[in-house]
Parts: C-alpha cells; structure tokens; sequence
C-alpha cells in the first residue's frame, strides 16, 4: 500500500477526533488495567521467590507443618539422619505490635546453623559479633525493609504482644542479606520461645543433604517419622502454593479488565462502521479508480490497527503508572492479603508489555473487520449511489444466536480447569454475543408496537429504526455491552453484600467480641486471661473461640480450624447437614463450602484432623458459609478441641452480658483489665459496619470500571448519532423542505437515541441478568468457593436505566446540532 492511500486511511482518524479519543481511551483503560494486575502480581510473586530462596538457604528439603508447630524432640531425630548434613530449626512467629497495625515475621533460629544451611540471614550488628550478639537476651535484628516500615534504628525499642502481655525488645543490628522487599526479624531460637510462650515447638526444619543422598528416598525415610500434619517438601513448593492461592484473585480482575477492552472493541466497531457508512462514495470513487477489494479491505484493517496500537501503548503507559501507585497504597495482593509481609518493587517486563499492546491491536483489528469487510465486499456502482446506507440493513444471524446460546448453556456447566472458571468466562462472552445478534431483530419487533397516529416524530423514528436497524444496532451496542457489564457487577456485588450482611449478623450472636490479636498473630487469651474477663462485672457469659491451621496433605493450602461451642445459640449458617448430631460414633465437624468443593467431603463423609501429632477422626454434620476464609474452615466442638489437643488458649472470646448492662461499660472494663493496645474490643454492629465498610472499599475499583463503562457507552451514542445526522443531511434537509423545524428534527434525533438506547439498556439488562447468575453460581463458586443468595436492587436498576436513557437523548440531540445547520437547499443538492 502506497503512501498517498495510507494517508486517505490514517486520516480519517483525524477527521473524526472524538469518536478516535474514546475508542483510543477505551482501549487504553482495559490494557491498563490488565497489565498492571499482571505486573503487580509478577512483582509480589518474583519478592515471594526470593523470599523462598533467602530463607530456604541452601536447604534442600524442608519439613513444616501448620502455624501451630510440632514438638521440637523431632529435631534430633531429623539431624541425626545420615542422609542429612546439615540441619536448622525455625520458630517463625507473627508478633503482634502494641500500637502498631500489622504484625511482623519474626524468625527464631540457630545462629550457628545458619551459615551451613541459611547463611542470608545471619545477623550483623555493629561492633560486636553478629552471632554472638544474637544470644542476648532481648535482641532482635530487623531487615531493611522492616527498619523502614517501623522506623526503627539501631539501639532502638520494639514493644511486641505474647499473649495479653507487652514485652520490649532491643533492635541491635539489622539482617543484610534479607533482600529489600523482605518484611522480617531474626532473633535467638530459645528468646523467642520463651518470649513468645513457644517453648518445646518448632515451626520448621531446613535441610541439607548429605553427598550422594537420594532426595526422593530420604523423603521417604524422613516421611515415616514425622507426626500427622507435618509434611517433608521442596522449597519451591511454597513458591507455587502461593502462585495457586492467588491465581483466583487475579484471573478474576484480569478478566474485568479484558471485559473493558471488550467494550472499547464494540466502540471501535460501532465507529468504524459508521465511517464506512459516511464514507461509502469515497471508497466508491478509490474502486472506480482501480483500487483492489483487498487493499480497501486492508486499509480499514489499518485504521483499526492504528486506533489499537495508540490505545495499547498509552494503555502500557497507564498500566506501569498504576501499578506503581498499587504498590505503594495496597501492596503485592492488592489488598487481599496473598503476599503480607513484602514489599515488591516493579521491574519493566517488556514481553508482558508488548503482549498487551497486542491485546490492544487486537481489539482494534477485531472492531474493525466487519466495517472492513462489508466495505470491501459493497459493489461500487451501488455505493456511488447516494442515500444509500445498505450498510446499516442489518438482520439478525440465527445460526450465529443459536451457536452462542448453546454455547453458553454448555460453558456454564463445565467444571473449573486448574482452579479457573474459565467455562464461566466463556459463558459471559457467549452471553453477550447472543444479545449483539438478537438486536436487529429486537429493533424490528419493538418498531412494531401501535403509537398515537398523530404522534409524527415517533412515526418518522419508528419507521427509520424499522427500516434501517443496523443503526439502531450500532447505536446500541456499546450501550448493552456497558449496561451488561453495569447490571451484572451491580447484581453480584447486591448479592454478594446482602449475603455477607447476613452471615454476619448470624455469626455474631453476642453481645461483645474480645480479640487479643489476629489468629496469626502472637496474642492470645489464656485460661487466666479468660478467669479475669469473666469476674468483669456485667459478664454473663464467655464463650472462648480457638483459632489455628491444619494440612490434610502435602503442597495443600492450609484450612483453618475453629474450635468453639456450636450448639446453645452459638450456630453456624448452614446450608446443608445439622447442628444436632445425637448419639454420634465419632464427633462431628461442620465444613465451609471450600472444603467440600477442594477436598470433596459433604455430609456425612468422614474427615481426619491433625490434633496433638495425631490422626483423629471425625464425621462431617454438616456444610456452612464462611466467607472469611477462602481456603475452607472445619469447625469442632471446644471441649472436643480441647481434650485432644490439651490446647486451652483462645483467640477470641465472645461475651454475653446480663441484662440492663451497657456493652460500653463492660469495654471500659476490659481496657482498665489488660490495657488499651493489648485487646481488640467491638460490639457486632462495629464488627459489621467495619466489615461492610471493607467490603465497599474493596469493589471500589469495580464501581469505577462500571462508571468508566457507562460513559463509554454513552460517547458512543453520541459519537453514533453525530455521524449519523452527518450522513443523514439530505434526509434532513428534504424534511425541512416538507415543513419540518430544525428544533423538531432536534427531537426527531433525541427520540431516535432514546429507541436505540432503551433497546441497549433493555438488552444489557437482560444479558447483565445472565451474566450475573453466572457470576454468582459459576465463576464465585468455582473461584473462591463461596454460595451467595441473589439479589436484584431493582430500584438501583430502574433509576440507571431511565437516567441513562434521558441523558442519552440529550447527547443525540446535541451530537446532531451540527447537521442540522445546513441550509435545506444545500443538504438536498447532493441527490442532484
């Protein structure tokens, strides 16, 4: 293609400014949006890895259990193996800070192991030898990057939390090796188990092996004299858990981004389709002239290419811009709490960049090849002809509707594959497809419904959108596909909040939560703490509530198990099985949803726990909603807990007071009792608000995707009725000439935007509707395993819909203003 034709197709890009900014910008946010998820979950991912690496040393097998630990007598057992040369035990411990909000790794170890299995982090302080230094007591050495987030120096105090107890530790030096990112302390093995009541427990032994030795065997060998829940592993193995407990998070904002690009691709085809439509006598005179088929064809293609690649790039540009700001404000999870604990730093990925440029080509091009094609293939004698618009005689493809009905009733039904719904996505894309498809015939239907005889100017619409309903399809399809996107985020966030809101108030039958910190962390209530809360006055009752992780098996995510009293009022939000056991040959557990959906155990199905390094047995009563903990939760009787176990700490209490007593005074209390930092105190309405506040907070982004959607959909009416009334200016000027005003022309157009779009918000409805229980039944489930109840805000709905149909009118109408400028003589001249 030579220069001069490029030039005729390039600028037509810039004859029509505003319709290529909002394609361009449409574009550019869905790349944007996708990239710097992409980024800043590489970023958290390649910190993790290097967190693995530091750790792990050179370990090559590592034997770790759940937080709770295991009995450190297994230590001599495992050194003393001939297949290992070296071993080095870990206490890891997340130690609460009085004041402070967080919770900081602390990593109890051998300082003289250190240098033959983990020598990244050995402690170095000034002026004396690090080890050495290291044995006193009350010394802690912190990483860079924990230095700067507690602002803390050399010489300085750090107050930690055991227990309901303060204790101050003295920073003496810091850990070099640890890597910028890592958010971690080192101290002595024996300090902090004693510092932090964790003497006789280890959390984790790392490995060298010996010269010649078999890692499979000796992971036999080794496998054989462990207690249950603890498990023998690679290193590397943590790299992946991590990889595959966060790859549900991110696939699903992956897939709203793309779901914005997809609407910046609608935005191009719509634009694109009307310029081949106002441009149909040039491209006429260029095949008149000799112009191929093929390079008409191909220099359309180069319009949309060009309009991708510029919105890929800036999309590029914006992506690396909010992925910085991401990092800063939320961290590596975004705030879902994958990656605690790290600060990752961005790092340029040019194949990831260039991959979403090419998304952004690619939208182009795909918004761009049915223009180009019916461009290509109208014969030029009949395009030359004017008022010809046989481009917007659109009729509906039957085969193409039923193709993607069925599809998406077959995607829906399909299982996840590798922990990804990606049927579930398929389904949404063949949704959406099925109702672009349905629109010329949906237009053709609604244009026949009987109006007022004398109601002139919706006669003169209807017949046009009757007519012609490819322009109404044009007009309305970037409308339906961000009503869609609108409706079915709005549907799911409904249900999801009202479901939330409802196992809240269940969950929270008492009159006041005590909490001494996060179940991670080092606080915890014990049977003294828990004697002194109940001798408060006002204290009726006090239900402890225990909190720690299990492994069912190797490279699994942990579940975490609640122990509590489950009868007597304190129930759990069944939805299958019962909390009435009878007399029952083992004792029974409740199940979340994730933990019959991962692990496969229903009602009645029998489930071993490890309590105490052994394995006990017990049978699933019933199935209950928990939307705290993504990875499942088994919840046991307390009393059960605990004579197993001989575990009688509590996380939490909830307290029940007499009545007549203000919940406030028995707050007050509790603060007098153990201090203001040391307890977490809320009532279940500050628990609830708290929780729904976050829950808001967190489909922010969601809100601002849907709002940014929105918008676009209404600049593509705009943008269509513009260049329709362009092109319409003969149509005009002969209804000026049979008595028509321009102000009723202006209503002609304003009605006509108003048609195209109830049809859009109508369609979007309907298909955001279908989207929506896919979201809520297939990809919630199959991602984060989580039920909801549906529910529909109508209300919300019904104030969108009109509002969005008012002031898409108003945007027709003023679009149209310029048309209509032109004398009537003028506009009909062409036909002459």
């Amino acid at each position: 293609m030579g220069g001069a034709l490029r030039h005729v197709f390039i600028a037509s890009l810039r004859r029509r400014r505003l319709a290529t900014v909002l394609s361009l910008l449409a574009i550019a946010l869905g790349v944007a949006l996708g990239l710097a998820v992409q980024l800043i979950h590489n970023a958290a991912l390649a910190e993790f890895e290097r967190g693995v690496r530091i750790l792990a040393g050179e370990a090559d097998l590592q034997v770790s259990g759940a937080r709770g630990g295991f009995d450190d007598a297994l230590f001599l057992q495992l050194a003393a193996h001939p297949g290992v040369a070296e071993a080095s035990p870990v206490v890891e411990v997340h130690a609460a800070l009085p004041g402070r909000e967080g919770s900081l790794r602390v990593l109890g170890v051998d300082v003289f192991r250190l240098a033959g299995v983990q020598p990244a982090l050995l402690p170095a302080a000034d002026g004396e030898a690090g080890m050495l230094a290291a044995l006193a007591p009350g010394r802690i050495f912190l990483s860079p990057a924990a230095a700067a987030w507690l602002a803390l120096e050399a010489g300085d105090a750090l107050a930690v939390q055991s227990g309901v107890h303060e204790h101050t530790l003295t920073v003496s030096g810091s850990v070099p090796a640890a890597g910028a990112g890592q958010v971690l302390a080192v101290m002595d093995i024996a300090a902090a188990q004693q510092l932090f009541e964790r003497i006789g427990v280890l959390t984790r032994v790392d490995l060298r092996l010996a010269e010649g030795a078999s890692p499979v065997q000796l992971r036999r060998e080794l496998t054989a004299l462990l207690p249950a829940g603890v498990f023998v592993e690679v290193p590397q193995l943590a790299l992946s858990e991590a990889a595959t407990m966060s790859r549900a998070y991110r696939v699903n904002l992956s897939m709203l981004a793309l779901i914005a690009l997809l609407t910046g691709g609608f935005l191009v085809f719509s634009t694109q389709l009307l310029a081949v439509a106002r441009r149909r006598q040039e491209f006429a005179f260029l095949r008149a002239l000799g112009l191929p088929r093929g390079m008409l064809y191909r220099g359309l293609l180069l319009e949309g290419a060009v309009l991708g690649l510029a919105g890929g790039v800036l999309g590029a540009l914006l992506g690396h811009v909010l992925a910085v700001l991401a990092l800063r404000l939320v961290g590596g999870d975004l705030g879902a709490g994958y990656f605690d604990g790290m600060r990752p730093a961005l790092h340029f990925d040019a194949l990831l960049t260039l991959s979403f440029v090419a998304l952004g080509v690619g939208a182009g091009l795909a918004g761009s090849w049915l223009p180009a094609r019916s461009a290509a293939t109208l014969p030029a004698a009949r395009a030359l002809r004017a008022g010809d618009d046989a481009l917007l005689h659109m009729r509906p493809r039957w085969q193409g509707v039923v193709v993607c009905a069925l599809g998406a009733l077959l995607s829906a039904a399909l299982p996840p594959f590798a922990g990804m719904p990606l049927g579930g996505y398929l389904a949404v894309a063949c949704i959406l497809a099925t109702a672009v498809l349905l629109l010329p015939q949906a237009t053709r239907l609604v244009m026949r419904l009987p109006g007022s005889p004398r109601a002139l100017l919706w006669r003169l619409a209807r017949a046009r959108s009757h007519a012609a309903p490819g322009q109404a399809v044009v007009a309305a399809v970037g409308v339906l596909a961000s009503v869609a996107l609108a409706s079915a985020m709005a549907i799911m966030v409904s249900s999801f909040r009202t479901s939330v809101d409802d196992w809240l108030t269940r969950m929270l039958p008492a009159d006041l939560y005590v909490q001494a910190s996060p179940s991670a962390a080092s606080g915890f209530l014990d049977q003294d703490a828990l004697r002194r809360i109940a001798a408060l006055p006002g204290v009726a009752q006090v239900q402890p509530i225990r909190a720690e992780q299990v492994r069912l098996r190797s490279g699994g995510a942990p579940l975490t198990l609640l122990a509590r009293e489950v009868g007597g009022g304190w129930g759990l939000p069944l939805v299958a099985g019962s909390l009435s056991t009878g007399e029952a040959e083992l004792p029974p557990a409740w199940v979340s949803e994730a933990v019959v959906d991962v692990h496969g155990l229903a009602t009645g199905a029998l489930i071993e726990l490890p309590l105490g390094g052994q394995w006990h047995a017990f049978r699933v009563a019933g199935v209950w909603r928990d939307y705290a903990r993504q990875h499942g939760a088994v919840v046991i009787e307390l009393e059960t807990y605990r004579a197993i176990s001989g575990d009688r700490r509590a996380n939490d209490a909830a307290l029940v007071v007499h009545p007549g007593v203000d919940v406030a005074v028995v707050a007050t209390a509790l603060a007098d009792a153990f201090g203001e930092n040391m307890l977490r105190v809320a009532t279940p309405g500050e628990i609830r608000a708290l929780s729904l506040r976050i829950f808001d907070r967190s489909f922010v982004v969601t809100y601002l995707m849907e709002a940014v959607a929105v918008l676009i959909g209404l600049c593509g009416v705009a943008t269509t009725f513009a260049a329709l009334a362009t092109a319409r200016r003969r149509e005009f000027g002969m209804l000026r000439h049979l008595g028509l005003t321009r102000a009723q022309i202006g209503r002609l157009l304003a009605l006509e935007g108003a048609l195209a779009t109830a049809l859009g918000v109508a369609g979007g409805l309907l298909a955001g509707g279908a989207v929506a229980w896919v979201l809520v039944e297939v990809v919630n489930r199959q991602s984060f395993h989580w039920s909801m109840d549906i529910s529909v805000p109508f209300a919300m709905l019904a104030v969108f819909a009109a509002a969005l149909i008012v002031l898409a009118a108003l945007a027709a109408r003023i679009a149209g203003a310029q048309a209509m400028r032109q004398s009537a003589v003028q506009a009909v001249r062409e036909d002459w």
